[in-house]
């Protein structure tokens, strides 16, 4: 697998605090990778580190195979774009001034391909109006698109969605798939709304305490969250030999109780265990959220 970012045993301290105590990352290439942890976790740290905006204590990373020890490295970071905390817009100018100001402190010859970039992130019908009067929806939208002036292929966001309401987080949502799906960019998002984050990551990463605590695919998360059917039986020796017969997929968890995964015929089930002689003493639908997943991987508290 090719990765846009590798981190390796990055730390980071301000003092006697520890924001990263030796984080592994690892952001496959054209993934939509979701960074997910509680406050002061160090989500925003990692950012901040892998953008150039700090320099790590300890540790080093790699940005496509570039290590951040070589002078190639800011070669490498102009490949990325960032919206690090807030968007950075000039609230007094238009978006397309916005992006014309961007433009000369990239560099670039000329302003051609600015209506373009204002119709990928639908503000091409703003005109005159000035960036202060936008909505919180349509400022990181321009924010995203002052990110993207230098045509990069990564794109890190540090919470998108943070107090927008329900449209605006519609609106980025879509922006972000179309931005992976159609233009083939990598993004990293940090985000604490982790229902979000689960309609569209292909990849997460949870961290807690500067650490990175597990990775893991989004095929392999709806494997570890997927819906399931809990009983309480009275022998789940009969159980398993009527689910056998049925060509159900299902696991035995003790003496009394096992999980069925996948759309049963429940008046059907219940028949044929009790012709066997098995009782069955309750049955639930359960279905764990990103968020649960999450809170037994690392423990409760707040979200960042």
């Amino acid at each position: 697998m090719e990765y846009v970012l590798q981190t390796h045993n990055l730390k980071k301290r301000y003092g006697n605090y520890r924001a990263l105590d030796g984080l592994d990352m690892n952001v496959p290439r054209g993934s939509i990778y979701g960074l997910i942890g509680k406050n002061g976790a160090g989500k925003t740290t990692l950012i901040r580190l892998i953008c150039g905006l700090q320099s790590p204590t300890e540790g080093d990373y790699e940005l496509y195979g570039i290590n951040s020890r070589d002078k190639g490295i800011v070669r490498a970071r102009r490949r990325m774009g960032a919206v690090v905390e807030v968007p950075s817009i000039y609230q007094d100018m238009t978006a397309t001034e916005n992006l014309e100001e961007q433009y000369r402190i990239l560099g670039m010859p000329d302003f051609e391909g600015i209506p373009e970039l204002l119709k990928l992130v639908g503000l091409e019908g703003t005109g005159k109006k000035k960036a202060g009067n936008f909505s919180l929806g349509m400022r990181q939208r321009l924010g995203i698109a002052v990110a993207l002036s230098g045509s990069p292929d990564f794109l890190v966001l540090d919470e998108p969605i943070n107090g927008m309401d329900p449209q605006g987080i519609v609106e980025i949502r879509e922006l972000i798939l179309k931005l992976n799906r159609e233009q083939g960019i990598t993004l990293l998002i940090s985000s604490h709304i982790l229902d979000e984050l689960a309609r569209i990551a292909t990849y997460f990463g949870f961290v807690d305490k500067g650490q990175m605590v597990k990775e893991i695919s989004a095929a392999q998360l709806e494997a570890a969250c997927r819906k399931c059917i809990h009983l309480k039986v009275s022998d789940t020796g009969i159980l398993g030999r009527v689910l056998d017969e049925m060509g159900l997929e299902y696991a035995i968890l003790s003496e009394k109780e096992g999980e069925i995964y996948g759309k049963i015929g429940v008046t059907e089930l219940t028949l044929k265990l009790s012709a066997q002689g098995c009782e069955v003493e309750s049955m639930q639908e359960r279905d764990e959220s990103l968020e649960n997943y999450y809170i037994n991987l690392v423990g409760g508290g707040s979200h960042e």
